[in-house]
């Protein structure tokens, strides 16, 4: 006799164990072939044929991103986007599927690749919500938009899709749901209306100044002098012109200058990482940053810095309404306890973009798939970003498709 296991995803739908652990095991195969951004060649492959294998039609778009349409009569259209890449880490977790992947970066060194903010967790999560939508066409009634986007590392595959026509070619949604594996236990979710990310912004400053012998100083316009007193100003940023209630980062992450001990170089090189709270805070800050360059630059006599923009993340902001609607949705399916609120804090997320671009309210919530046990005393796992980030596999498989399933159903679910 054979007994059949049956798992809870929602309040009111339940999936044969088979059905997770095949999930399960594309999540593991994700993680163990994880790409960086915009190089997503495969990873676009083999989501193509996931949803070709389910009788969804998809399309390429943004380079790398993916596409697919969901159709069950008639009823809203709604987007939900899970994003796709992997970063420049040497995965450390020692899991059995375990990434020994590498990667070209931009200026052509090889790098180990590792899914440490958990992508894979959203390509499965929303690979398993469109074979269970394929089936169960009982619970719900509309058009769903698939989106697998690209480069959210980079701030780059919201923002191509759009520009390579992406509400030109498919059904235009009335909102956008997104969701991010967090460092939260299991059956967890973190959402409100309001901002839910901070913008950012990243730049590289090229000081320029003049080269001379280490021995005449005073035939040279030292750049590295002028760039060290460049990131010890812009540090007073925060401190002297924010008020203390209001959060924001001002990082220097690379200094590069000079070849060799007894050369005043002509030029240095440094790079910032912004984060700001909102679009009054982030002008205030960028405003801040490029007269401080200036300013020092003329105090050392040395000509305007080159500033160049290497890339910024819009809001990612949950229209009021909108969210109240996803937060009734999960309160009914996972009960209110379920349900946590935080503080705004500086990670970064360009989902905004895809809702944003054609003035529809987007939804963004961050769900748990660790141990609870791994929090007690004050613990925390790694986070994202870690070389030790891993997520519990079952665990992400069945509360990310969960999440999903619930918020997708709130505006697409039959009543």
């Amino acid at each position: 006799m054979t007994i059949s296991t049956s798992i809870r995803l929602t309040a009111a739908v339940d999936v044969p164990e088979s059905f997770v652990e095949d999930y399960i095991a594309v999540y593991k195969h994700l993680h163990a072939n994880p790409e960086l951004s915009a190089q997503e060649f495969r990873t676009a492959e083999y989501i193509e044929a996931h949803l070709s294998g389910l009788g969804i039609e998809s399309f390429r778009c943004g380079g790398t991103g993916v596409v697919g349409i969901l159709k069950n009569g008639d009823g809203p259209v709604i987007g939900f986007r899970a994003d796709t890449d992997g970063l420049p880490i040497s995965e450390q977790t020692r899991l059995d599927y375990a990434s020994e992947a590498t990667g070209t970066l931009p200026d052509g060194s090889t790098a180990p690749v590792m899914h440490g903010c958990g992508h894979d967790t959203h390509i499965a999560a929303a690979l398993a919500l469109s074979s269970l939508l394929t089936e169960r066409t009982d619970l719900w009634a509309g058009t769903l938009v698939l989106i697998f986007q690209p480069g959210e590392e980079t701030a780059y595959g919201a923002k191509a899709m759009i520009d390579d026509g992406l509400w030109d070619r498919a059904p235009r949604p009335e909102v956008v749901l997104a969701q991010h594996v967090m460092p939260l236990g299991r059956n967890k979710l973190l959402i409100r209306g309001g901002h839910m990310a901070s913008l950012a912004d990243s730049w590289k400053i090229t000081v320029h100044g003049r080269q001379a012998h280490g021995s005449q100083p005073e035939k040279s316009i030292d750049p590295i002098v002028a760039a060290s007193s460049m990131v010890l100003r812009l540090q007073t940023i925060v401190s002297r012109e924010l008020a203390p209630s209001t959060p924001a980062v001002v990082t220097v992450g690379t200094f590069h200058a000079g070849l060799k001990e007894n050369i005043i170089p002509e030029t240095a090189e440094f790079t910032l990482n912004v984060r700001t709270p909102d679009e009054e805070t982030r002008t205030t800050v960028l405003a801040a940053i490029r007269r401080i360059i200036s300013a020092e630059a003329a105090a050392s006599d040395a000509p305007e810095p080159t500033i160049t923009e290497l890339n910024a993340f819009p809001r990612c902001y949950n229209d009021p309404a909108s969210a109240d609607r996803v937060i009734e949705a999960f309160t009914a399916d996972f009960g209110a306890d379920a349900l946590i609120d935080a503080p705004l804090g500086m990670g970064s997320e360009d989902a905004g973009w895809l809702s944003d671009a054609i003035g529809v309210p987007g939804v963004f919530w961050a769900f748990g798939a660790f141990d609870p046990e791994l929090f007690e005393d004050g613990a925390s796992p790694a986070g994202n970003h870690s070389p030790f980030f891993a997520p519990d596999a079952r665990a992400a498989v069945i509360g990310g498709t969960g999440a999903a399933l619930s918020g997708v159903l709130a505006y697409l679910g039959r009543n």
